[in-house]
């Protein structure tokens, strides 16, 4: 009987065969052990100062980590090709769940990014972000000659992008806003567009942020303090620079090597809860410039080796997938980056597998299972 299961599983168009990539594997095992044991070091003493239970967030990240693996690894098993068909659906679904969080009330004061269940709350930001991956893949590969020459597409869907980000931004969530156009103009670019929409739409969003930076007055008044500050160095040190400075003397007293695991002094109250978008700054300060090193030639890989499996994947939809998944995560990373050392305004962006969000991790592993799928159909060396 169960011989006969797996024979009809094997012969199911809906399942992938073919190995798994095991080096894109471990990679992601790697930055998900090692983001939970920077979490644990990072929030311990925050978790306690606030709700008097050390293991606070280990424990809930620990959960939905577990729950983010078995997803990935059902996902993988899923014939990539299938994905398809939540082009369209989950693109109308991340704009609905984009519009209601606008509707809802506050959930924190000021800003409206989360859709609270009772049971689990999530930013309807995290899934479009997907949502548009899996839609530029599929249209790109739908529309791939089209899209070379007739300047209706790169109007229709350089409106969608638009339309995405806006609904972010009145979200209050820069950040989100900036992540959100950046993956649409780079899948669009990938997919083949004409270069020449792609370096008018670099110089759009370009002049748009000069704008901005020079008249930051005209943004939100939360996001015009940050930039403010970016430029003041001066400017607040006890209100808008305060996390920022704090940030910086974390990696400043890190040094080469680093404090020590769980030695920092600066997640004691300093880093405003060191166990989100600032963790990097606290692994800095631990680890020394060499575990920081590390950690980043890990997200670096990743995003590596997820171009090689894509640029050996059998169709365009994967290969666009792949790699639009992956650039998610190093861009979010940059990102993250930038902010900490202060090279670009305070954005509130999370540090994928590090910063504290049961619900993001959850979706972060849903997307490696969804390379891990295009890798079983890749040509690439698996072992």
């Amino acid at each position: 009987m169960l011989k006969e299961t797996k024979s009809r599983l094997a012969k199911s168009p809906y399942v992938a065969n073919g190995s798994i990539d095991i080096t894109f594997l471990l990679i992601v095992l790697a930055l998900l052990i090692t983001g939970l044991v920077m979490l644990f070091s990072a929030g311990y003493s925050y978790a306690y100062h606030k709700y008097d239970n050390s293991t606070y967030f280990i424990v809930r990240q620990g959960v939905f980590a577990v729950l983010g693996v078995t997803a990935m690894l059902i996902i993988s098993k899923i014939n990539y090709n299938y994905f398809r068909y939540a082009a369209v659906i989950g693109m109308v679904v991340a704009f609905l769940l984009l519009v209601v969080v606008l509707l809802l009330p506050e959930w924190k004061p000021g800003f409206k990014r989360w859709i609270n269940l009772g049971f689990i709350t999530f930013q309807p930001s995290e899934i479009a972000k997907i949502a548009i991956v899996l839609f530029y893949a599929w249209a790109c590969e739908k529309w791939q000659k089209e899209i070379k020459s007739d300047w209706k597409y790169a109007l229709y869907f350089g409106g969608v992008a638009v339309a995405f980000a806006g609904l972010v931004y009145l979200e209050n969530h820069v950040s989100g806003t900036i992540l959100m156009l950046a993956l649409s103009v780079a899948m669009l670019y990938l997919g083949g567009f004409n270069k020449w929409w792609f370096i008018v739409g670099i110089g759009i969003v370009a002049v748009v942020v000069l704008f901005f930076i020079m008249k930051p007055d005209l943004l939100e008044e939360y996001a015009g303090e940050r930039i403010t500050a970016w430029l003041d160095k001066d400017f607040e040190p006890r209100g808008a620079r305060w996390q920022t400075n704090q940030s910086l003397n974390a990696i400043g007293s890190g040094g080469f090597l680093g404090q020590g695991l769980g030695e920092s002094k600066q997640k004691h109250l300093y880093v405003s809860e060191p166990q989100n978008d600032f963790i990097f700054a606290i692994v800095c300060e631990e680890l020394g410039f060499v575990g920081a090193t590390a950690i980043l030639v890990l997200f670096a890989l990743l995003v590596w080796r997820g171009f090689v499996i894509a640029m050996n994947c059998r169709s365009k939809f994967g290969a666009l997938l792949a790699m639009g998944i992956v650039f998610q995560v190093g861009l979010q990373t940059i990102l993250n980056i930038l902010v900490v050392t202060d090279t670009i305004p305070n954005t509130g962006i999370s540090l994928p597998f590090f910063s504290y969000g049961g619900t993001s991790l959850v979706i972060l592993l849903a997307e490696m299972g969804i390379v891990l799928s295009v890798s079983r159909s890749s040509k690439v060396n698996k072992k």
